[in-house]
């Protein structure tokens, strides 16, 4: 990496919290800091979504993906799509029925103040294990990348200088830095990609693309042997797709507090569906620029290029392929993914930390003689260490501790979404059913996902959030059945 590559990345490091911070403004008020004010665009709210859901391993991830299979991340987003039509026109009325500070507002008025907890506790458990997970591993072409260019910089000290100046931008602006950020961050890697097309594009022979659909690179669907083991066959990615994005954009805090911070319930509707559109537009460049690498090395499948996993493909470009300048612009739109994820998450656990568990954090306010705008930034400080602490922990463990990770974090997306469906349908639905339910239904998801191997195969992530909604009803009609049938009993033996 040479001193124009060093110059890009430092620039954007040290002006782009700056400017987050210049267009959030100042900062006085809880409401403010974790809602943005309600004052929010919604095209800049849309351009947060998908920067928040997206990571460096989406970067790196997808590219490496379409190298085999074509353009199956777009076919996923047909999904996403459906998703979020369902959540804008179904989900959002429920929170813009009050003035909510957390996704689990509606069911503390739904169900009462513990359904409340249970859930916002379970969010905040898998939301730090699956940003732990997605810090580590992030860093690790990131790490590999700045070492093949000559500039090795320690683990430990990438992580830390990344959730520095995350948190940096984070406590100063809110969610407005928060927001404005991921817009930036958003057309950094977008824009960076579609560089990366447009440069394996030049020079291409005659023939190309025919090449590529006699290949069957522009496939949206993949064919397994079992539609259980893979997420991009056509019923898991539309189906699975849709239940996937009912269950992130619908319930999880992550998503829902841009929504929330919305100025209407039209704009909120607007900032969803376009992040539809934004993902697709993502999904299709990074999916270009993996079939086009696919080009690039020669139409050989990746055991002959040398390299030792579909992740490296994209790195491995980037740092051999690239021009100088252009190769540090896309080392800062890896970190820009890294830090946009980040900061959501540290926001969005604040807020369902100071919302959900409201009476416990008064009375730590009033111990630690701190303001509740102060109290805020307190907790985004803590969750900001315990991040990185969990990080660091997965650095000493094994790619099956991540693995572990991933499919922890994963698990409470069936049964929390069960759980919303239940309160928007059943009328008759009750916490003394659905708590336990839930409690159930969390740790048999996990087993599921570690044990059940169609094929030989793990259970694609689709699966496992219908698996996570039906055992969730199951367990909660026959909790429901076996307190009539004791109701029952107990006034035939009083008569």
């Amino acid at each position: 990496m040479n001193l124009l590559d060093l110059s890009v990345m430092l620039a954007y490091l040290a002006g782009m919290p700056l400017l987050a911070v210049l267009l959030s403004g100042k900062q006085s008020s809880t409401s403010a800091y974790l809602e943005g004010g309600h004052d929010l665009p919604w095209w800049a709210l849309c351009l947060s979504m998908v920067a928040t859901e997206t990571s460096t391993l989406t970067v790196i991830s997808v590219p490496g993906v379409a190298f085999g299979n074509g353009m199956v991340f777009v076919g996923l987003a047909l999904g996403y799509l459906l998703g979020r039509a369902i959540v804008a026109w179904k989900f959002l009325p429920l929170y813009s029925s009050g003035r909510m500070l957390s996704a689990y507002d509606y069911l503390g008025q739904r169900f009462g103040a513990r359904m409340q907890r249970v859930a916002s506790a379970t969010f905040l458990g898998t939301r730090v294990l699956a940003e732990a997970v997605r810090l580590f591993a992030g860093m690790l072409p990131l790490t590999a990348m700045l070492a093949a260019t000559h500039m090795a910089v320690p683990h430990m000290v990438l992580l830390t200088t990344v959730v520095g100046i995350t948190l940096f931008y984070t406590l100063c602006g809110g969610l407005r830095a928060v927001v404005w950020s991921d817009a930036i961050q958003f057309c950094l890697y977008l824009g960076g990609s579609a560089i990366c097309a447009a440069l394996l594009m030049h020079g291409l022979p005659a023939g190309s693309f025919s090449t590529l659909q006699h290949a069957g690179k522009f496939a949206l669907f993949a064919h397994a042997s079992t539609p259980f083991s893979s997420a991009f066959t056509p019923i898991a990615a539309i189906g699975g797709g849709t239940l996937m994005t009912l269950a992130s954009h619908g319930t999880d805090q992550l998503m829902v507090q841009r929504v929330l911070a919305a100025r209407s319930l039209k704009e909120a509707r607007m900032a969803l569906m376009g992040s539809a559109v934004g993902v697709t537009a993502l999904f299709f460049l990074l999916s270009g620029v993996g079939i086009l690498l696919w080009l690039y090395h020669g139409q050989v499948p990746l055991q002959e290029t040398g390299l030792s996993s579909p992740d490296a493909i994209f790195p491995d470009y980037i740092v051999h392929g690239l021009p100088a300048g252009l190769r540090g612009l896309m080392v800062a739109a890896i970190l820009a993914a890294t830090m946009g994820s980040l900061s959501s998450t540290l926001s969005a656990m604040t807020a369902a930390t100071v919302g959900d568990f409201s009476a416990l954090c008064t009375k730590l306010g009033r111990i630690l003689s701190l303001s509740p705008l102060g109290l805020a930034r307190a907790f985004t400080v803590f969750w900001s260490v315990i991040l990185v602490g969990c990080s660091l922990l997965f650095a000493q463990g094994s790619q099956s501790a991540v693995l572990l990770g991933f499919s922890i974090a994963a698990c409470g997306y069936g049964p929390m979404l069960g759980t919303f469906l239940a309160g928007m349908t059943i009328p008759s639905a009750r916490a003394t059913e659905l708590i336990p339910a839930f409690c159930l239904t969390v740790p048999l998801v996990l087993l599921a996902m570690a044990t059940v191997r169609p094929a030989g195969h793990p259970l694609a992530f689709p699966w496992l959030i219908l698996t996570g909604i039906l055992l969730l009803f199951f367990f909660a009609t026959s909790l429901r059945l076996a307190r009539g049938l004791f109701s029952r009993s107990a006034r035939n033996s009083d008569a």
